[in-house]
């Protein structure tokens, strides 16, 4: 690239990025760390910055939307992605410009069921991406009166944390695939955090209306809005919860990439995955009950 280049695109390119980080704020993408693929990000800003102004309209973002879940959950940029890159930009740029053809990232992208259960870590871009999804749909915290949005984020410390504790259900001999899964995980804070701790959930649900004054109307309500099936969770019913959640988030992946996810049962993971490989970091807030 010569100097003159540079000077033409920079400005462009610097906007590009602006808007990207304003995009990733909107798909309720607050932190780096939370970042499903870094490198995904060259090509989003580059398509804004070869549409100009006019990228921002609804139509168009709602198309560059769904090319970038549909590359988050199809997991096509964590490979070789030059040739990627370039084919998106002139892609999604033609696509959002009237084309007719969709963009290979989508055509190519899929979902494969099983996935559910080795979704384990931030170490996944799916992970990280589904974990997006969950609070992207309105999601309310289980005992304060708020919002997850990028304030309340960071003021009640929100982060993923299991729903069925994980103590509880080492104690019942629940296999650790579906126990460290991002079904058995959701976006709340640490304060809620704090009263699940190893508790069963017949018994937080007590803790979460008396300490959050409130009704389990109110709190089935909240909880829809995570895809948790109360009543599962009321009667302490881990294979009744999985299998609803499991349903669900299929059906909120699906919508993101804009196309059907098979429900494929009984699921099956690759015969290599090891599971010790992934052993989860992000721990609970405290997996032991007060003495």
């Amino acid at each position: 690239m010569t100097r003159e280049e540079y000077e033409q695109f920079a400005p462009e390119a610097e906007k590009g990025f602006a808007w990207a980080a304003t995009f990733l704020t909107g798909e309720m993408i607050f932190e780096a760390r939370d970042v499903p693929y870094r490198s995904q990000l060259v090509p989003l800003a580059a398509i804004h910055a070869a549409l100009g102004p006019s990228g921002e309209v609804i139509g168009k973002v709602e198309k560059i939307r769904r090319w970038y879940w549909c590359g988050v959950l199809g997991e096509l940029y964590g490979g070789a992605i030059e040739t990627r890159f370039a084919n998106d930009l002139q892609q999604v740029a033609d696509w959002c410009n009237g084309a007719d053809s969709e963009p290979l990232t989508i055509y190519e992208s899929s979902f494969d069921p099983g996935r559910l259960l080795t979704l384990r870590t931030r170490n996944s871009a799916a992970y990280k991406g589904v974990y997006a999804l969950l609070m992207r749909g309105g999601s309310r915290d289980w005992m304060y009166d708020q919002d997850i949005t990028i304030a309340s984020h960071h003021s009640l410390a929100v982060d993923i944390h299991h729903i069925f504790p994980k103590k509880w259900c080492e104690d019942r001999k629940i296999d650790g695939l579906r126990r460290e899964s991002i079904v058995n995980k959701t976006a709340i804070s640490a304060s809620t955090n704090r009263k699940i701790l190893a508790r069963a959930p017949s018994k937080y649900l007590s803790l979460l209306m008396r300490d959050g004054e409130t009704t389990a109307h109110e709190l089935e309500a909240r909880m829809r809005q995570h895809h948790v099936d109360f009543d599962a969770l009321r009667a302490d019913d881990f294979d009744a919860f999985f299998e609803a959640r499991r349903l669900s988030l299929l059906k909120l992946i699906s919508t993101a990439m804009g196309k059907d996810v098979a429900n494929v049962f009984p699921l099956t993971v690759p015969e290599d995955y090891d599971l010790e490989d992934e052993e989860p970091t992000d721990s609970d807030v405290g997996e032991s009950l007060p003495a």
